[in-house]
């Protein structure tokens, strides 16, 4: 399979919208107001030039077709500072190992990134498809946990980690 990711850009916020949907948000709380998806879209931009994280459109090639989002994002937990990773797949693009594809270079370039030990994944318990991307990815199952998403909706996740130093070895 051949995928690329790209930095976020102003002209995601399409691709942003068709995420923003019941049958994708399903596990995340629902979809979000346009106010809320327009701030999203702001704060993937500017991740990158505030070195708090970077997101990614991932595009089939060679047609460079949108098909989904992935990034990694600064997130204390348990007194650290770790990198947290998530993901949203088209509907009509998931079960091809898309996401899977797309974890494993997330890894490799927050690996690259050098300044965080931790790669961590928090998918709802309920999200079998999300649960199998992290184990096929090669995170560890650490248990569930109680986490916010977005900020303010409670969710039981199980929580995922990989250590970034073992990445390449």
């Amino acid at each position: 399979m051949r995928l690329e990711l790209t930095p976020w850009a102003e002209e995601d916020l399409g691709l942003l919208r068709r995420i923003n949907v019941p049958e994708m948000k399903g596990h995340l709380g629902g979809p979000e107001s346009e106010d809320k998806i327009v701030d999203r879209h702001r704060r993937y931009v500017h991740m990158s030039v505030t070195g708090t994280g970077v997101m990614f459109r991932v595009a089939l090639l060679p047609e460079h077709t949108p098909v989904g989002s992935i990034g990694y994002w600064d997130r204390e937990w348990h007194g650290s500072t770790v990198w947290e990773t998530g993901w949203s797949i088209l509907n009509e693009f998931q079960g091809r190992g898309i996401a899977s594809e797309a974890a494993r270079r997330v890894i490799a370039l927050a690996a690259a990134d050098g300044r965080r030990r931790w790669l961590h994944a928090f998918p709802k318990i309920e999200n079998v498809a999300s649960n199998a991307v992290c184990r096929n990815a090669g995170f560890t199952m650490v248990g569930e946990t109680d986490f916010e998403f977005p900020v303010g909706t409670p969710i039981r996740c199980n929580e995922w980690k990989l250590d970034l130093k073992t990445v390449g070895q």
